[in-house]
């Protein structure tokens, strides 16, 4: 087992410990039992202390292998990119900081591979989500981000496919009729500008970056010619004519959702709100 390895699962170890730490708080709280939440909350606050240190040194492994990890980017295509050793919502949460607006599970996927050497099925995005929630409901912001769903701006309800981090504003993290393409430009401009801040060609972020300009007009005419600064200034101006409006109405849905749902629903969404989605959707069919 590698040492990044160790220092992971080390991680992974104290954050399940804290939240049973948090529950078994709450319950003697509950029970009136002072002595034990005295007991119970030194050691939470040892085992807090214990994660930060873990977290420290998961952090130094992982800079330790940052010139490796370039000189792998540095050496073009590769015949498939092999597995991180970050525990999966790790490499969630860097492809969403990359590009700053909510996304679907594939495009996470091929940011983290263009960008950070590393991929992992899409398909285990699901069953993460659901393990987000039911962290966030046993021990609420016992850590320091979640990877939770973006809320659509007319029922506040999940957006089918979309994740965000939960530490985004929530003007960020909700969905109206012009989100869509707001947040594609925005992405395009995230990707561009990653680009250029790589100290060689990287041929799989190219590749991502010429998905975005295909699709912005004058952004580039061939993806052999395209120049990310071109990219950037095409989506921009285009940013320029959807943005205030979309801006209204982000703004609009985050003020409901803060007056009207509690801090899990402000990240995962309303159950009875989805349930009214489904029948409707059935009504339509």
């Amino acid at each position: 087992m590698t040492e990044a390895v160790e220092e992971t699962e080390a991680v992974e170890e104290l954050e399940r410990h804290i939240s049973e730490l948090r529950a078994a708080v709450r319950a003697a709280v509950m029970a009136r039992d002072t002595q034990r939440v005295g007991s119970l909350r030194r050691e939470l606050r040892q085992a807090e202390q214990d994660w930060e240190d873990a977290l420290a040194a998961a952090e130094k492994v992982r800079a330790d292998e940052g010139a490796d990890s370039a000189e792998a980017r540095r050496a073009g295509p590769r015949a498939g990119a092999s597995p991180s050793l970050l525990p999966l919502r790790e490499q969630v949460h860097e492809a969403l900081s990359l590009l700053t607006v909510p996304a679907a599970p594939r495009l996470i996927a091929v940011v983290h591979e263009a960008f950070f050497a590393g991929t992992f099925p899409t398909i285990r995005l699901t069953s993460m989500k659901r393990d987000e929630e039911r962290s966030f409901r046993t021990a609420p912001f016992a850590r320091p981000y979640y990877v939770c769903a973006a809320l659509t701006a007319d029922l506040l309800a999940p957006a089918r496919g979309l994740l965000t981090i939960s530490t985004w504003p929530m003007e960020r993290r909700v969905i109206g009729s012009l989100s869509p393409r707001v947040d594609f430009l925005t992405g395009a401009i995230r990707v561009a500008e990653a680009i250029e801040r790589l100290p060689a060609p990287v041929p799989a972020a190219r590749r991502l970056l010429w998905r975005f300009a295909a699709s912005i007009p004058g952004a580039a005419e061939s993806a052999a010619s395209m120049d990310p600064h071109d990219v950037t200034l095409a989506a921009l101006a285009e940013l320029t004519v959807h943005q205030a409006a979309d801006q209204a109405t982000r703004h609009a849905a985050a003020r409901r959702a803060r007056d009207q749902l509690d801090d899990a629903q402000q990240l995962f969404g309303t159950r009875i709100q989805l349930a009214a989605q489904a029948r409707q959707s059935g009504r339509e069919r």
